[in-house]
């Protein structure tokens, strides 16, 4: 079964399990997400094996995921791209596919990993995308750490959809990070005196990345680095993300870089009541971690170097 993918094996498993436990509902519905996924399953005095189906030459459809955990790693192999460029579909798949375009075209010769998680299975992407699937009800930052799992660069690229390339954004920020003090960049900064009230900021040093494109090396995420699945929502998981990096004894910086920020879907389309609520969630989520740490703010680093 070596040609059988570990995810669907893993079902297969899975499907064993609630047979074992007399759940035939579960095992019936696993057992039609493995035919989903252009395979059989057999039950023998052996257990469960799993074949291909009729016709599966043709590709299978990506498993969807209902934990980002679930989602095979690549973490453990050494780096095989010089960027991996990661994006998120929440609708809009069209604006992704404008973003991958873009990078593409100013690439400048590097290798580049493209991964799409995709949260609506609405999309239809170039053939050489790395593209999971998983469950929407896990929400923006589990949707974003099932894709770093994937990261095979030796630079991790999170870009948001409403971001378009208009030059080399790549090399810019891989001079960056190419400075081991520096653990997270992007063009879009922001700094606070105060943890409560932020404002952009042009850097060089700043508090944090905002999220329609940051940067950081692959060996953070070896090392741990993921955003806090509690943000369902993606405001404010971009912070956070930054003061887990300067929580490491990294810098936050600036990296200008030649991008256009088009619409914002999920902000233009989420209605202004339910935005409030999850944006002040999240906002109380990040405060709850991180309103003691006053230490890491470029304002106090300042003062210190200033006294």
């Amino acid at each position: 079964m070596s040609d059988i993918p570990e995810e669907v094996l893993e079902l297969a498993r899975q499907r064993e399990a609630a047979r074992s436990a007399k759940d035939f509902a579960r095992a019936d519905e696993l057992r039609d997400r493995i035919t989903k996924a252009g395979f059989d399953v057999m039950d023998t005095p052996a257990g469960t094996q799993v074949i291909p189906g009729e016709g599966s030459s043709a590709k299978a459809e990506p498993t969807t995921y209902r934990n980002s955990q679930k989602v095979p790693s690549l973490l453990s192999e050494p780096p095989t791209f010089e960027a991996s460029v990661h994006w998120l579909v929440q609708g809009w798949p069209d604006d992704i596919v404008r973003g991958m375009e873009s990078f593409g075209r100013h690439s400048g010769g590097r290798s580049v990993q493209h991964v799409v998680v995709d949260l609506t299975e609405r999309g239809a992407w170039p053939e050489e995308t790395e593209v999971i699937r998983v469950d929407p009800e896990l929400g923006w930052a589990a949707g974003r750490n099932a894709g770093l799992g994937r990261a095979a660069g030796q630079m991790v690229v999170i870009v948001d959809g409403s971001v378009e390339a208009e030059g080399d954004v790549l090399g810019p920020l891989a001079d960056t990070l190419a400075d081991p003090a520096v653990g997270i960049t992007g063009p879009f900064g922001i700094v606070t005196e105060d943890l409560r009230e932020f404002r952009e900021s042009s850097g060089p040093d700043v508090d944090a990345i905002e999220g329609y494109l940051l940067a950081f090396r692959r060996e953070l995420v070896e090392r741990g680095l993921r955003f806090d699945e509690k943000f369902k929502f993606y405001r404010t998981a971009d912070i956070e993300l930054s003061f887990q990096v300067k929580a490491m004894g990294l810098r936050a910086t600036v990296t200008p870089v030649p991008v256009r920020k088009h619409e914002h879907r999920m902000w233009a389309n989420t209605p202004e009541e339910e935005r409030a609520r999850l944006s002040k969630r999240n906002f109380y989520r990040f405060l709850d971690r991180w309103r003691g740490r006053t230490d890491l703010l470029v304002a106090r680093v300042e003062r210190k170097g200033g006294a």
